[in-house]
């Protein structure tokens, strides 16, 4: 049973699926609110259930664990989009208050799906196709000359499940493998870039919606290292059309609670649907410094139906950089690292989820303000520098602070 399943203060009981990083900072911003998250996670030494006291322990996929998650809280939402879909009926036909509701949630799940109802909807989307047999990759690749992206249309996320393929080889090697394991696969042409952005709105029960500025993100090996806030030199056009489509496809989903719209900006200044992720998003971490209202704290905001808050940057840009696991831990503790990072960058803000290093995880993530957006480079430089510094004990630049 829940640790503490009856708010005294009669505030409303958010239960959150998952109890990773993202649930962690949510909880957060339910304390701000005078609330307590209840989390579901797998593990006590996951980063929300080391801070929340109202934990869960159990899995996403069991029936009965979610159904204990759930039991008195107003409403039910998620960290993460791996919940069975039919998990979630089930828990709707249960009475149970799910945000966002599983048919809007669905298209997060898959990729398929997703494309399916966008191209619908009319968005933008690069040319796909849903690859049945590696037959299928080969009529695909005739459309979009060989290059293409592979994807396994259910549970990937930071580059996993997702095959950047240079020729056809690779391409059907890559189908056949999805195929085999029992996993349908969609094939994307691969667009010609300038950038990848993302779009993130946040949207009410009541139908109210909030979008914060556009933002650039830069990923490596299909993870998000750095995202810029806003995105340097989008045109004012290109950023209003960017958060007018992102609100009108929370609309049209029925999303409810915080909806990222990752998109590829093309060399021609097009914009094209890439990702849509319902729950905060890594492209939103800057928010927690560098926004009046924070995407955790808008998401629960969403879910409780409350007026959404105000998403003005309260600085001209701000950078985040992640803190991702070295390939070999430092000798140097996490603690000392802080020391040594605040005596340089006194103005960095530090967001650490209280997980072990290894290699290439997310460990955290740091903001960095800017008062200049001509400067935005060297905000970036000591951003990147700072965040590299957490993950590997050492200055990119030789600093030395007792020199």
């Amino acid at each position: 049973m829940p640790n503490n399943p009856t708010p005294r203060t009669g505030a409303p009981r958010v239960a959150m699926i998952g109890g990773g990083q993202l649930a962690r900072m949510t909880h957060q911003a339910a304390i701000a609110l005078g609330q307590c998250l209840r989390v579901l996670a797998v593990d006590p030494d996951e980063p929300a259930a080391q801070v929340s006291p109202d934990v869960v322990i159990g899995s996403h996929t069991d029936l009965d664990a979610l159904r204990r998650a759930a039991a008195g809280a107003t409403v039910l939402t998620f960290d993460h989009e791996h919940v069975p879909g039919e998990l979630l009926d089930q828990l709707v036909a249960d009475g149970v208050n799910v945000a966002p509701p599983p048919g809007a949630l669905h298209y997060a799940q898959d990729k398929v799906a997703m494309r399916r109802r966008l191209a619908e909807l009319g968005a933008p989307v690069p040319r796909f196709a849903v690859i049945e047999t590696v037959a299928d990759v080969d009529a695909f690749a005739e459309q979009v000359g060989g290059a293409m992206v592979v994807k396994a249309a259910r549970g990937g996320y930071d580059g996993r499940g997702v095959t950047i393929a240079d020729d056809l080889a690779q391409a059907r090697g890559a189908a056949a493998d999805y195929l085999t394991a029992g996993v349908e696969v969609l094939a994307e042409e691969r667009v010609v870039m300038r950038r990848e952005l993302s779009a993130l709105v946040a949207r009410s029960p009541f139908g109210q919606g909030a979008a914060w500025p556009v933002v650039e993100t830069v990923q490596r090996d299909g993870i998000c290292v750095t995202v810029i806030a806003p995105a340097p030199e989008l045109s004012e056009e290109s950023a209003a059309a960017a958060q007018q489509m992102a609100l009108k496809l929370a609309d049209e989903l029925g999303v409810v609670g915080v909806l990222a719209v990752e998109l590829f900006e093309t060399v021609d200044g097009g914009l094209l649907v890439n990702e849509l992720a319902m729950r905060p998003h890594n492209s939103g971490h800057w928010t927690m410094d560098g926004s009046r209202t924070s995407q955790f704290e808008q998401h629960l905001r969403a879910v409780l139906d409350y007026p959404l808050g105000d998403t003005g940057p309260v600085a001209p840009v701000t950078v985040m950089a992640n803190v991702l696991g070295a390939s070999e831990t430092p000798a140097m503790t996490m603690d000392e690292r802080l020391h040594h990072l605040f005596a340089r960058y006194p103005d960095v803000r530090v967001h650490l989820y209280g997980k072990g290093e290894r290699p290439g995880r997310k460990i955290g993530h740091l903001n960095m303000l800017g008062a200049d957006p001509a400067a935005v480079a060297n905000l970036r430089e000591r951003a990147e520098s700072a965040a590299h510094w957490l993950s590997h004990g050492q200055w990119t630049d030789g600093w030395d602070a007792h020199a």
